[in-house]
């Protein structure tokens, strides 16, 4: 499934967001209602006081929504288009069904927003050490090329890995999700190269779009300003603020479904190795962390319960793949063996 179907197609969220940042924005722009009619009292230097106060409230309130209503929207997207890309179909009142696959998953948001900060944490530093000693991880296909890649969008970038990561919890939802999230992230890293160029891409038309949207937004802004005469600075924070909703709400939600259609791609398909395992947990103290909890929650067997100790994990025997590529009926596009929807025009493979 293509990355515009799968924005299309979960409208709701993005609709969602949309009401969850313009509630953020109102409440913002009532603070600094409140904070300037007190400063005005004390005049200009108390002004300036109060707005630099509100600069300060502004990502407290975001986080307080965030942390307890952001969480649901955004892992219940991420639920539903795992949902999607597992099986073709979107489900019906997608943002309830979303919100309920996040509270069987995640019990409170806490335990969402440690493993989303171990994933995001965990990728951050294998991307350090890939930039530094990128011409001995021979054992990560393409890494040559993909090290070569501009520092600027690949760091942007990494906001938008945990997500797919978030994604492959969803869709194994029969083991722990810190084991599915440690899986999520060595996938990644195997698929470096083909995720890392579309990302990219991706990223490139972000920064240029989120510009364009601060100087619409500005312009019709900053002439109210100025025909009440008041300050020209308050408008532009506010025309940044509403960016950052426009953006919040469907620019990222854009990203996401790009991000998370070429993670879903090569996913089902990779041969995790255990040898990856170790040398990630080497590179990254958070994702050995994220691996250690995982392999602490999967289940015991009956022995293992009996004298109390958890069985060590084997690694993965050698598979060799002899199955066929797949070419799609309609647009003549080769896909990988296994894989469900065409990566050039998104139909169902037979």
């Amino acid at each position: 499934m293509t990355a515009k179907q799968l924005f299309h197609k979960s409208f709701p969220f993005c609709m969602a967001k949309l009401g969850l940042g313009a509630a953020t924005v109102l409440i913002d722009a009532v603070l600094l209602a409140i904070l300037l009619g007190i400063g005005w009292l004390f005049g200009d230097t108390g002004l300036v006081v109060c707005f630099l106060i509100w600069c300060g409230f502004i990502p407290v309130v975001r986080l307080v929504l965030m942390h307890y209503v952001g969480y649901l929207v955004k892992a219940g997207h991420i639920a539903v288009i795992a949902e999607a890309c597992k099986t073709g179909q979107f489900p019906a009142n997608q943002v309830a069904w979303g919100k309920s696959k996040v509270k069987e998953r995640f019990v409170s948001s806490n335990v969402y927003f440690a493993l989303d900060k171990l994933m995001t944490a965990a990728i951050k530093q294998i991307q350090d050490g890939i930039q530094k000693v990128a011409g001995k991880l021979d054992f990560i296909p393409g890494m040559d090329a993909a090290a070569g890649l501009a520092k600027f969008f690949v760091d942007i970038s990494l906001g938008y890995i945990d997500e797919c990561c978030l994604g492959w919890t969803f869709y194994h939802p029969e083991q722990s999700e810190f084991k599915s999230a440690a899986d999520g992230v060595v996938i990644y890293a195997q698929n470096w190269k083909p995720l890392l160029k579309n990302a990219a891409i991706t990223m490139l038309k972000a920064v240029l779009g989120m510009i364009l949207i601060v100087i619409i937004a500005f312009v019709p802004i900053g002439l109210l300003f100025k025909l009440f005469k008041w300050n020209a600075l308050i408008a532009f924070v506010l025309a940044c603020l509403i960016a950052w909703v426009i953006k919040f709400a469907f620019f990222d939600s854009y990203i996401m479904c790009q991000m998370m259609a070429s993670y879903m791609q090569v996913a089902p398909t990779t041969v995790i190795t255990f040898d990856l395992y170790s040398k990630l947990c080497a590179m990254s103290r958070s994702f050995k962390q994220l691996f250690e909890q995982g392999q602490a929650e999967q289940p015991q067997t009956a022995a293992d319960a009996e004298i109390g100790t958890v069985p060590p994990v084997q690694p993965n025997p050698p598979q060799q793949n002899t199955a066929k590529p797949i070419f799609c009926g309609e647009c003549g596009t080769k896909n990988e063996p296994g894989t469900k929807f065409c990566g050039g025009c998104g139909a169902k493979l037979s």
